[in-house]
């Protein structure tokens, strides 16, 4: 069984990587986390037992002293779509760190490496919904170095090391300080302006759910050598997805469209113009493609493969992380909200 493995979790202290390290704890597992940075939740993971040390991946020392004894390697650090960052910190991290946590991984005798890939590897799905067979197409350098760490892991074939790829849709839920708090934020100010048809497909998974995948794939002799699309049961438009945050957050949303091009050009030409300055542009093509890159997959491979099940469906995951962005003050509900507790008089 996976009773009391001692498991290592780099990127532990983020949002996907806090979230598993909790569990795993839960579950009485030993674990270290290994991040660069501080997160939200070190303290209390501390708490419950974590060992945490922080340092990059791309600093073997440290990989090599966190990995000491550990059975089970989930490898989730990387550089993620930051601002400003240059294009060698993406390969040094997603690229080279990967290489050094499969090597160490080797050398400490661990069985089993989880590394945390991207639905992103895949681009935009031009026939949806996608799978893992659909083409590699990766859409930023993110994207690209996401992919080329996946490959990294080929070090791996043919030794006692098996591994396995997981490939995560848009994950959300609460402990995430950033990825979908945009969407809350424009939805409690009751008009959601929506650039193109709102009908782009957008595929969100729960974070426990993500989790349970995670703890699926660390058993030996499951997924060997193989990649996983881990999203939730279903996907949704985006026009939809705005709707069910309105509704998880019982307040009423307008939804006015306009065309998407003057978007596009001003994303383009505002990018341009803040790069030299070093100004986070106020709209970039990221969050341009937002509006109209298909994210939709089947997730029949991990169901079988791996007993995947997605547990939590989409208003009690939304209403949960409305719950949460409530709670810690990062998203301000209007009063005619029922999520809002009254006043005390």
């Amino acid at each position: 069984g996976i009773e009391d493995m001692k498991v290592l979790v780099t990127g532990g202290t983020g949002f996907t990587g806090a979230a598993l390290v909790d569990r795993l704890l839960r579950e009485g597992h030993e674990v270290v986390a290994l991040d660069k940075q501080p997160g939200l939740i070190d303290d209390e993971l501390r708490r419950k037992g974590a060992k945490i040390v922080y340092g990059s991946v791309t600093d073997r020392d440290a990989v090599a002293r966190s990995m000491e004894g550990a059975e089970v390697v989930m490898h989730l650090a990387a550089a993620f779509r930051e601002i400003g960052v240059p294009d060698e910190v993406y390969r040094a991290v997603n690229v080279t760190g990967t290489r050094i946590v499969a090597e160490e991984a080797l050398r400490a005798g661990v069985r089993k490496l989880v590394y945390c890939s991207t639905q992103g590897v895949h681009g935009h799905i031009e026939n949806p919904p996608g799978d893992e067979n659909s083409p590699i197409a990766p859409a930023d350098y993110y994207q690209q170095t996401k992919y080329e760490g996946e490959l990294e892991l080929k070090v791996l074939d043919g030794t006692p090391v098996e591994y396995t790829i997981i490939r995560p849709t848009a994950i959300y839920g609460p402990g995430d300080p950033g990825r979908f708090v945009m969407i809350f934020r424009r939805v409690a100010k009751g008009v959601f302006p929506m650039f193109g048809s709102g009908r782009t497909f957008y595929h969100p998974v729960y974070i426990d759910n993500l989790v349970d995948a995670f703890l699926l794939a660390a058993q030996q002799g499951v997924g060997t050598g193989r990649a996983y699309i881990i999203g939730d049961a279903e996907y949704f438009s985006i026009e939809e997805l705005v709707r069910r945050v309105a509704k998880a957050m019982g307040v009423p949303v307008r939804i006015p469209h306009y065309p998407i091009w003057p978007l596009l050009a001003a994303g383009h030409v505002c990018e341009k113009v803040c790069k030299p300055f070093g100004i986070e542009p106020p709209i970039f093509p990221r969050r341009v493609d937002w509006f109209r890159q298909v994210r939709a997959f089947r997730i029949d491979r991990a169901r079988r493969e791996l007993g995947y099940e997605p547990r939590v469906g989409i208003d009690e995951g939304l209403r949960r992380t409305a719950e949460w962005y409530r709670a810690t003050g990062r998203v301000r509900f209007p009063d005619t909200s029922p999520l809002v507790p009254p006043k005390a008089a």
